[in-house]
This record gives C-alpha cells, structure tokens and sequence, in this order.
C-alpha cells in the first residue's frame, strides 16, 4: 500500500505542477491532512526532483504521442475494470505515461494472473512500473529506499 500511496503523491504533485505551481508551493500540510506519512510524501518529492536532476521530462511532450485512444479487447475488459482502465487514461492524460507505457501495463496484467482489476490493483500495479519495484533489491539502481535501508 506505501507504493500506491506514493504514486497518489507523485499524481497530485504533477496536477500541481501543470496548474504552474512550483514544487517548493505544494502544501505539504495539507498532503499530510490527507493521511499521507512524511515518507510516502519525502519519496514522492525525492522521485520527482530526481527526475528533473537527472534531466528526464516528467511530463511527456504531447506532440510525441498521438492522440489516439487506445481501446481494450473483450479479453482485456474481462481482466481491467473499467475504473482500473480510466485510472491509466487520467495518468495518460496528466502526461505521467504514454500509449506505449499504457500497452505495456496491460500486457504485463494479461500475462500475470490477474483477475478483475480494480483501480487500487491498477495503482499497484503502475507503481511497480513507474519506480522500478522490480529492481528494488539492486541498491544501485533506484530512486528510493526500503523501510529496512540504512543512511549513511
């Protein structure tokens, strides 16, 4: 659940962000009245900011990426709920993934054994996407720290 929490962050960050707000004017107090611990909300900024550092878009450059829609098959509906799917069209639309992140979210649920997902197993499942959760043992090569991390 920390990771779903995060991406709620990250989204709520970069609704602010397009509205042209600075990050340094985000109302943390208020992310806080919401429920959010002062990690999840640390790790939210931390990805955002290592993101600009590393000179990466956060937000996708709309001329780069159709228009187009993409629609999903009656196998795929049997598997993605239809708020699990909006959920990844609103991320789409803010700019945060593309129609390629999109097709590969959704191959990655039809060949896992997933059944029925919802928007909260869709949050999961684009958290592991978006901060690398695969790679989270190769200290290495992500962005953020596990619970049992030490700082030096």
């Amino acid at each position: 659940m920390l990771y779903e929490k995060i991406i709620e962050i990250i989204v709520y960050l970069l609704s602010e962000l397009k509205n042209n707000k600075q990050l340094a004017e985000v109302d943390m107090d208020n992310l806080e009245k919401l429920g959010y611990t002062q990690n999840e909300i640390n790790t939210a900024f931390s990805w955002v900011y290592s993101k600009i550092y590393a000179g990466e878009k956060i937000f996708l450059d709309p001329k780069s990426d159709t228009r187009s829609q993409r629609f999903l098959h009656d196998a795929e509906q049997n598997v993605v709920s239809a708020e699990g799917y909006g959920y990844l069209v609103q991320l789409k639309e803010l700019g945060l993934i593309n129609n390629m992140d999109i097709d590969l979210i959704i191959d990655k649920i039809m060949v896992s054994s997933y059944n029925n997902v919802s928007k909260e197993d869709m949050k999961s499942i684009i958290a592991s996407y978006l901060l690398d959760l695969d790679e989270m043992n190769d200290t290495n090569s992500r962005v953020m720290i596990n619970i049992n991390d030490t700082i030096h």
